[in-house]
């Protein structure tokens, strides 16, 4: 078989999530046996301070035998975040809309702590 029909039977089908400088792939492919698996990859870019870039990628190997068990551990972690945290995101890095709001007067708190003195009155 040649090269090109042993790529084309292993990827089978494919989905692809842009998710800021990361991208996830989601692959089914076939085994030799012309079974099926599926690949989660993770491709961070990174870029370099010259302008140059690379990519790190981390791959995720999916049989079918543990396909109901991952599903269910996932539905229920997700579950978890969402419920506990909710659908906002909330990490300062992840909101392109983020400003950190400084506040230039102290806080009632930080005035009350401290005694004016002046030294007339000593």
């Amino acid at each position: 078989m040649r090269e090109n029909d042993m790529l084309e039977k292993e990827e089978i089908f494919s989905k692809v999530l842009r998710a800021g400088r990361r991208t996830y792939f989601f692959d089914v492919r076939a085994t030799k046996a012309d079974d099926y698996y599926i690949t989660i990859t993770e491709s961070k870019k990174f870029t370099e301070e010259d302008g140059s870039f690379h990519f790190k990628k981390h791959k995720i190997y999916l049989y079918k035998e543990d396909f109901s068990a991952f599903a269910e551990i996932l539905e229920e972690m997700t579950s978890y975040v969402l419920n506990h945290k909710g659908e906002e995101v909330i990490s300062e890095r992840h909101q392109k809309d983020f400003k950190k709001e400084y506040s230039s007067e102290k806080s009632e708190s930080q005035r009350s702590s401290f005694t004016d003195i002046d030294f007339d009155d000593i």
